[in-house]
């Protein structure tokens, strides 16, 4: 059997490389510019050949045809030389062979290959967006696989930023930089430090938790959240490193309304009312209080770590406030479940004590810096002007998302009082 128009079908000769060594690449190449029915000599010395071809012919989705039985070897398809012809390959059913059925992650315009899709299909798996999937593999079911879960139109710029603003505990902070503090202001900080570490552990578990559900075909956030994560692994390092600086033993307390306050967080399966409790509340509260702790800070560490951390939060934080915005955007009658969210939060923790109050004395005391009365006065102002600013900012955020300017007051007012 020979396949119609093999006189005028073309025919490469591999010589005695084998499949074994990578001739299967000249043959794919060859194949690459026939069309789906095209034909393909295929000649060759390499020891069996003939087998080889074969099971590749059929691991491919190619039909395998031997010579015309009795024809001269050398004359077939026109030669006048080379290696034998060993067989004629008819190409797959579509180019390709065993790519019929294949499709494009994410390309609904043509012009556009990267597209992102609005529910990716779990058939697509790991793929990377853009890429061709081939028909028959494996579903991955990823509970985050729509764009409207997951998605804010700033995540690639911010993913961008986050990228080229990653900075390393050991050189970004002058950990040698002299200062000697009097040992109550050293447990001010020590129990500030501590009381951080506790939070920012919860803002990387919530993320990182997500993260393994989400769909990613949406990489960006898939980026952005796994930079979030390791974001809050160096808050958690120098946070600790800080309260360790100038004292060894335990750090400072950590207290059952604390925990009770970050576990609610924790508890959040939805990714959407998690980022408004975790992003838009609380690290939008946190960004108030690292800031103040850069302005009243007693000593260089102190002040550099709070500032790295602020530059990091609020990309966390505009995070948060985009896809939030997308999402109402898509549909308005979110901001419903968001007050519920943050409603059954305020219930939840209304039994429970609020601000570790030794953290409260202790922001007292660095913004005091010292402990005349008048200082003292002075300092326990300033933690309640930082609380109104807390207070205010979460407001105008509220504000941004669309609610009405009572309803976004008292759902600042119902914010939990432990700030996170």
């Amino acid at each position: 059997m020979t396949p119609k128009g093999r006189s005028t079908s073309p025919v490469i000769d591999i010589e005695g490389l084998g499949l074994d060594r990578g001739a299967h690449l000249l043959l794919k190449r060859a194949l690459d510019d026939l069309p789906a029915g095209g034909v393909l000599g295929v000649r060759g010395s390499a020891p069996d050949l003939a087998v080889h071809l074969r099971g590749w012919c059929r691991s491919m989705g190619h039909e395998f045809v031997r010579p015309e039985s009795g024809a001269p070897a050398c004359e077939e398809a026109g030669s006048a030389g080379g290696s034998p012809l060993v067989a004629w390959v008819v190409c797959g059913a579509t180019a390709g062979g065993r790519w019929r059925g294949a499709e494009a992650a994410g390309a609904p315009d043509p012009h556009e290959p990267a597209s992102v899709v609005e529910r990716p299909p779990a058939r697509w798996g790991l793929a990377a967006r853009g890429a061709f999937v081939e028909a028959g593999g494996p579903e991955f079911r990823f509970r985050l696989a729509t764009k409207a879960e997951v998605w804010a139109d700033s995540v690639p710029r911010l993913y961008r930023q986050a990228a080229a603003a990653q900075w390393d505990p050991a050189t970004a902070v002058e950990w040698d930089a002299p200062f000697d503090l009097p040992q109550e202001v050293e447990s001010a900080v020590v129990q500030v430090m501590t009381y951080l570490v506790e939070n920012e552990t919860a803002a990387l578990l919530v993320p990182a938790k997500f993260l393994a559900q989400l769909h990613p075909h949406f990489r960006e956030v898939m980026q952005l959240l796994a930079i979030q994560v390791a974001d809050e692994a160096r808050h958690v390092e120098v946070f600790t490193r800080r309260a360790m600086l100038r004292r060894k033993e335990a750090l400072g307390l950590s207290t059952v309304g604390g925990q009770q306050s970050l576990k609610t967080l924790f508890d959040e399966h939805d990714f959407t009312l998690a980022s408004f409790l975790l992003s838009v509340l609380g690290e939008g509260t946190f960004l108030n209080l690292l800031w103040f702790l850069e302005r009243h800070a007693p000593d260089a560490v102190t002040r550099q770590v709070a500032r790295l951390a602020a530059q990091d939060e609020a990309r966390h934080v505009a995070f948060g406030m985009g896809h939030l915005q997308y999402a109402v955007a898509l549909d308005p009658s979110l901001r419903g479940r968001l007050a519920a969210a943050a409603s059954r939060r305020h219930e939840a923790l209304a039994q429970t004590a609020g601000l570790n109050a030794e953290v409260f004395d202790a922001l007292v005391l660095l913004a005091a810096g010292g402990w005349e009365p008048a200082a003292i006065a002075c300092g326990f102002e300033k933690v309640q002007t930082l609380k109104r600013e807390m207070a205010t900012d979460r407001t105008s955020r509220l504000l941004k998302l669309g609610f009405d300017p009572v309803e976004a007051r008292n759902l600042s007012e119902l914010h939990t009082q432990n700030f996170m």
